[in-house]
């Protein structure tokens, strides 16, 4: 094989000092066909290549090592084999040549595969407003002292690359609407196309191409935002390779080092600072003298679909009533009630909220709360009970804590002492259901002060500010007033008296 430097040389003692082939040959010891290959390709290095490997042993074989080699490829990473176990494999089959071709035919085998699968992307472009990219990823963080690993919701917009993060405890799909309601709302609206990757929460059913079964209630969202959802190829994470980079980098300049909150509330309101702070920072992609965030403001926000107001994101399930007033969600029980009692019930599960609903009537509403093992009360929900079991007052577990308004507190703890105090507050908490809780709590004000405290009391000052106001004085008009007013004269029944009599 031909080096560099004799070539050079060659070129050097021709072209410059005129030598011929003959004297070239002579001095550097090359033959006349070496010569006139390099004087007349002109290259300045050559190269073999063997265009045809011979297999004289490994031939017959190589059908049997494609196969070992192919079916080796298909296994989990962790229990593949070794090309020296393949070539002892090889071997068992009758292979009775060299570990050095098996080596060598395997190695063409990965390149000649490798060049086959080998991925080439296309650049993607977007117009303002035009699509945004949905993801989720998974964080750790330190929440009220406990390493808790959070879930992140990611969006995107494609032409400003502007982004919104925010934290929820699940993906479920509630927490999904939540997320695109916050967004939209922090972007100041929606784009004409939202991609996603085939979540559960958005996608039922996934056909040939692009087709896509699409779950009715994110259906239902996308409408109220007037987004057209664009589900990615399976396994194509390059069609939405901006969120999928953006998940990295909120990994990196957000997530590391590890973060300390007290609560979601917090955590979300630090994220949203952030993501300003990162957009007004940082350099657009492609026009590097703009910032993230000067680009959004004058080129994209005006032509984003304007913000519809929030979507009635909840998901929906049915529930039935127990004996004590409890419905039970997501390993959780929340209080409804007590008219609710015996009827099943819808829950409305929202990202922060529990609605519980009956016949379309609110019967409970409860902050959602996501540990395992739960009961939220509403106290109010079980003062009717009381009325048939005001005993329950003193140890009903509703009622254990309860943080009354300070007025009804105190009148709570003078009745204490009574022998009938429990039924007496009772009549008095009942009265919280028809003349608000308000009024119960002036009355029972104005009742401290007064001196004796007793259910009758309490319930007679709201007795008399229920009574109505005395009339308005209604002024007559002149075309209805009398020209003889009547003037009152008992005399005048006298005379008819007597007139009577005398006849």
């Amino acid at each position: 094989m031909l080096i560099v430097e004799t070539v050079a040389r060659i070129r050097r003692e021709f072209f410059v000092k005129g030598k011929s082939i003959k004297e070239i040959v002579r001095d550097l010891g090359v033959s006349r066909n070496t010569v006139r290959k390099v004087l007349r390709t002109g290259e300045t290095s050559f190269a073999y290549e063997r265009t045809v490997q011979p297999l004289p042993k490994l031939g017959p074989w190589s059908g049997d090592l494609e196969r070992l080699l192919d079916t080796n490829e298909r296994k989990a990473r962790r229990e593949r084999l070794t090309l020296v176990r393949i070539f002892e494999e090889l071997q068992g089959l009758g292979y009775g040549g060299g570990y050095d071709a098996v080596r060598r035919y395997a190695s063409a085998w990965q390149r000649e595969r490798s060049a086959v699968t080998a991925a080439a992307f296309v650049p993607l472009s977007f117009d303002p407003g035009e699509a945004y990219q949905f993801d989720w990823s998974h964080e750790v963080v330190l929440l009220a002292g406990v390493t808790t690993m959070v879930k992140v919701a990611h969006m995107r917009l494609c032409h400003s690359r502007a982004f919104y993060v925010r934290a929820y405890p699940r993906e479920s799909q509630e927490m999904v609407f939540d997320a695109h309601d916050r967004a939209f709302a922090f972007f100041g609206g929606a784009c004409q196309r939202g991609i996603y990757d085939n979540m559960k929460t958005a996608v039922d059913a996934i056909f040939i191409g692009r087709e896509r079964q699409y779950n009715r209630r994110f259906l239902q969202m996308c409408g109220h935002y007037l987004v057209d959802p664009v589900a990615c190829t399976p396994a194509s994470g390059w069609e939405k390779g901006q969120v999928e980079n953006q998940v990295g980098l909120v990994r990196e300049r957000f997530f590391t080092p590890r973060l300390r909150f007290k609560s979601y509330d917090e955590m979300n309101a630090w994220l949203v600072d952030r993501c300003i702070a990162h957009a007004k920072r940082a350099a657009h992609p492609e026009l590097k003298d703009r910032t993230i965030w000067d680009v959004f403001e004058t080129t994209e926000r005006p032509a984003l679909i304007a913000y519809r107001g929030p979507f009635d994101g909840f998901h929906a399930l049915p529930a039935s009533v127990s004996k004590t007033l409890l419905v039970r969600f997501d390993y959780n029980k929340y209080s409804v009630h007590a008219k609710a009692a015996g009827r099943p019930v819808d829950v409305h599960a929202y990202a922060d909220r529990i609605v519980i609903r009956q016949d379309g009537e609110i019967v409970g509403e409860h902050a959602r709360r996501f540990g395992r093992e739960q009961v939220i009360y509403d106290p109010w929900h079980y003062v009717p009970v009381l009325a048939r079991k005001p005993g329950a007052l003193r140890n009903g577990a509703p009622f254990k804590d309860w943080a009354l308004p300070p007025s009804i507190e105190r009148v709570r703890r003078r009745l204490g002492s009574h022998g009938d105090g429990d039924r007496q507050m009772v009549g008095i908490l009942a009265a919280v259901t028809s003349d608000g809780i308000d009024a119960v709590e002036a009355a029972c004000a104005e009742a401290l002060a007064g001196g004796p405290i007793s259910r009758d009391v309490v319930l007679n000052i709201l007795t008399r500010q229920r009574q109505p106001p005395p009339p308005l004085t209604i002024t007559t008009p002149d075309a209805l007033r009398l020209r003889h007013e009547p003037q009152a004269d008992c005399a005048r029944y006298d005379s008819l008296r007597s007139s009577y009599g005398t006849a």
